[in-house]
């Protein structure tokens, strides 16, 4: 498998990494494309891997293609490599807001695959959800599966649901990073050092989200059940919650999200 990177962002920088580490692809079978010669000279020294400044070059050198360039670069990239897109590749795209018949109207023949990376990629934790386009097929399902394992966790889900998907797991990291700097900020006002605090915090978050990914609790309400004594610290926190508006907040968080990723999903008038 030989994978060529179109975008050497953040993202693409996060997979890339990933990949190597878990020794899924060898240096060599990766390609990084971009405009700006700075970031490919830093990629390539990063990761000893081959790097170009035109699209065309990943065609002709992947077996799989990964769009990772920003969603209001991708018509004109369609546009321009139209007249050599086949199905000889398999093609995933992880733009935001770009739906697969966007893709297929401008590559007919393209064998397409949409994901919902987060940039927990960067730490094997990755949440990537995919939809298979209408030429996708059981072996390209397989390779897609293969590739976001290295990543973290995925899942198959409509592609109905990217809006949302976009806005809990894509955008959620950034939520979650909010709430951990305003719960360390709240503890150094209590005293705590800083570097604790933020030590705290993060370790917090991360055995929280294990004792609900591993069963421990069957849901977020029966971990905070089990956290929570009459008349403890743990009640005296869950009363300002619950008698607050951040449920409300969160809530609003989220649907705004969603929101502008729908605004993206439509064609410009």
């Amino acid at each position: 498998m030989r994978i060529g990177f179109i975008g050497a962002g953040k993202m693409a920088e996060a997979m890339i990494s990933a990949l190597l580490r878990r020794q899924a692809v060898a240096p060599d079978h990766l390609m990084a494309i971009d405009i700006d010669p700075e970031r490919l000279s830093q990629m390539g020294r990063q990761f000893s891997i081959r790097t170009a400044a035109d699209p065309n070059e990943a065609l002709r050198f992947a077996t799989v293609l990964i769009l990772a360039v920003k969603p209001q670069q991708l018509p004109d990239l369609l546009k321009s490599l139209a007249p050599t897109m086949t199905a000889d590749r398999l093609v995933i795209s992880i733009a935001a807001g770009k739906p697969l018949a966007f893709y297929e109207t401008a590559w007919p023949a393209a064998r397409m695959v949409r994901v919902m990376p987060n940039v927990a990629c960067l730490v094997g934790e990755a949440m990537s959800v995919f939809a298979l386009g209408r030429n996708a097929t059981a072996a390209d399902r397989e390779t897609v599966e293969f590739l976001l394992g290295c990543f973290g966790k995925f899942c198959a889900l409509s592609e109905s649901h990217f809006d949302v998907v976009t806005a809990l797991s894509g955008s959620g990291p950034a939520f979650l990073a909010y709430l951990a700097e305003r719960l360390a900020a709240a503890a150094e006002e209590n005293g705590l050092p800083a570097d604790s605090a933020r030590l705290l915090t993060a370790q917090t978050l991360l055995g929280t989200a294990r004792l609900l990914l591993d069963g421990v609790y069957p849901s977020p309400r029966a971990l905070m059940d089990a956290v929570t004594s009459a008349r403890g610290t743990t009640a005296a926190g869950r009363q300002i919650l619950e008698s607050s508006d951040v449920g409300e907040v969160l809530r609003q968080t989220i649907r705004a999200a969603t929101l502008r990723s729908q605004e993206l999903s439509r064609p410009p008038s």
